[in-house]
């Protein structure tokens, strides 16, 4: 146990931290409750513009929208900045009708990057061929031809014993406060990679074998539809649906006692107008150019299941919120602060990745030249970085993409020198629900391959709501699934850390370059399963 005496001089070698400034948080608390406008953008980007599936023609309203609403606001160096994604799609209609044994509609949707049908549908048997992995190829040759082929695997329904909504208590944010040690294996994103490349060879193997199209099961029941595809390079040979769980089941059921036909229908549109895809920027000039910036971000893009309402109408609608607030009150920061909207984050962090290989640091090529193509996941493990010129300009990152749920707090992504600032930067939203700082990382959204290479970039803690167990990806992301005061408390507290950041003495804490590790565990032996 420590002494009082040792506790004071700990305390007394500690250099102090500045207060926050109760002042700007009053203004910006005023602003956000009395005048704020997040939930109306929420709106405007779900209900009225829709899905917003990157290149897509929902996606260009929105880029337009966005940069014409930051105009409006005042924000100044309003942009878009492209990068090479490839082709847009669009959904018209879609329809899967069982023929026989009996008449009924099914309740489908799309996969995305997936040809149309021709006018008017596809009839045929169904064939149900569980394929996961190549090796499956060959128990279904030559038993395809003119067959629509149902390629999942139909799992049994599993019970729900879970709530599927749900608010984060005590407990629950304690369980986040731990350090997660770095790991780094040679096979890092093999299994994405073996998922990318599968969904390319199943496609040439149902079409060498002469099938006419395919629908899989979702992977969520209760009537829920999600529609990823992942092919935005490379356009598929056959028309792909997704069908409901529960649908999917009773198709293969029947297809047990006898002939199923199905007439498949997708009529969806390609665009190669523009191959490009653009994230929407735009700034509040910092008095100190040498100063540099902080930076607030979300993903704008979505799937095309619904409205993209939580993944990430509520995300973007919250920057927005924060930039028109802050631009209301007339603030002069220090730094400059940023606001981005990406795209393509759900193809693989597409627009993000651009952003900083282009701005902030860049990795050698994956030599494959295969997955040199794809996503920057597979350049994680390329070293050596290389620091570009706003490296060290960038102060700060924080990061909106976990759907509408209240803020709770913030992952540090172990950055231990970072804590205490952001403890005391959230210190005065305890009675929001938001003080808490933990030390683990969250993954998968665009601040990740910024954190990755020792940046101060950040993520929230959010109350999850229904967003993990129904909503996210699914057909049922619309405005119903927001709560309007969750969306106005994390405006609040984004814009004052905005603050806060841009007007620090000096910029949070990055950690370390990372540099490339050294194997850990030189005894461990590769599981042979692995490599089918």
């Amino acid at each position: 146990m420590r002494t009082l005496a040792a506790l004071f001089l700990l305390s007394a070698a500690s250099p102090a931290l500045a207060s926050p400034d109760l002042a700007m948080v009053a203004r910006i608390t005023d602003e956000a409750m009395n005048r704020g406008e997040v939930v109306e953008t929420a709106a405007w980007l779900s209900d009225r513009i829709g899905p917003r599936l990157t290149n897509s023609p929902g996606m260009r309203v929105a880029e337009r929208w966005t940069q014409d609403r930051f105009k409006a606001w005042g924000l100044s160096n309003v942009r878009t900045e492209s990068f090479d994604f490839g082709r847009g799609w669009s959904v018209e209609r879609a329809s899967v009708v069982m023929q026989s044994p009996r008449l009924m509609r099914m309740r489908t949707l799309p996969v995305a990057w997936t040809p149309a049908t021709p006018a008017g549908g596809i009839t045929a048997p169904v064939v149900v061929a569980p394929m996961s992995k190549p090796g499956h190829f060959a128990e279904w040759a030559g038993k395809l031809k003119s067959k629509i082929v149902a390629v999942s695997l139909p799992r049994p329904p599993a019970d729900a014993t879970k709530p599927a909504f749900k608010r984060l208590d005590d407990k629950a944010i304690g369980e986040l406060d731990e350090y997660q040690q770095p790991v780094t294996a040679p096979d890092d994103g093999e299994g994405w990679f073996k998922y990318l490349q599968f969904g390319k060879q199943l496609d040439e193997f149902l079409a060498r074998e002469g099938a006419v199209g395919w629908v899989r099961m979702s992977y969520r029941d209760n009537g829920l539809l999600h529609g990823e595809g992942y092919q935005h390079r490379d356009t598929p040979k056959l028309p792909g649906l997704e069908l409901t769980a529960e649908d999917y089941r009773r198709l293969a059921r029947l297809a047990k006692q006898g002939e199923v036909v199905l007439t498949i229908d997708s009529q969806v549109k390609f665009d190669d107008s523009d191959t490009n895809g653009y994230n929407v920027l735009a700034d509040i000039p910092g008095s100190d150019a040498k100063a540099g910036y902080v930076m607030a971000g979300a993903h704008l893009d979505s799937w095309v299941a619904a409205d993209g309402a939580a993944d990430n109408g509520a995300g973007s609608a919250v920057v927005m919120e924060a930039a028109r607030i802050l631009a209301a009150l007339k603030v002069k920061p220090k730094r400059t602060i940023r606001f981005a909207l990406w795209s393509g984050e759900e193809q693989g962090l597409y627009g993000s990745s651009n952003y900083i290989e282009r701005h902030l640091a860049s990795r050698p090529a994956n030599p494959d030249p295969v997955k040199a193509r794809l996503s920057y996941d597979f350049r994680m493990n390329q070293y050596p970085i290389e620091k570009k010129a706003d490296y060290n300009l960038m102060a700060a990152y924080f990061n909106m993409d976990n759907g509408g749920g209240k803020l709770r707090g913030i992952h540090a992504e172990g950055n231990f020198a970072a804590v205490p600032i952001l403890q005391e930067w959230l210190s005065p939203f305890a009675s929001m629900g938001a003080s808490t700082v933990v030390a683990s990382p969250t993954g998968g959204t665009d601040h990740e391959f910024m954190a990755a290479m020792g940046l101060p970039a950040f993520q929230f803690i959010q109350d999850p709501l229904d967003y993990e167990t129904t909503v996210h990806h699914s057909s049922v992301d619309t405005f119903d699934h927001l709560r309007p005061a969750d969306l106005r408390q994390a405006s609040v507290i984004l814009a004052s850390l905005l603050w806060e950041a841009a007007n620090a003495d000096k910029p949070l804490p990055a950690k370390p370059l990372p540099t490339k590790p050294k194997m850990t565990d030189p005894f461990r032996y590769e599981d042979p399963d692995k490599k089918d």
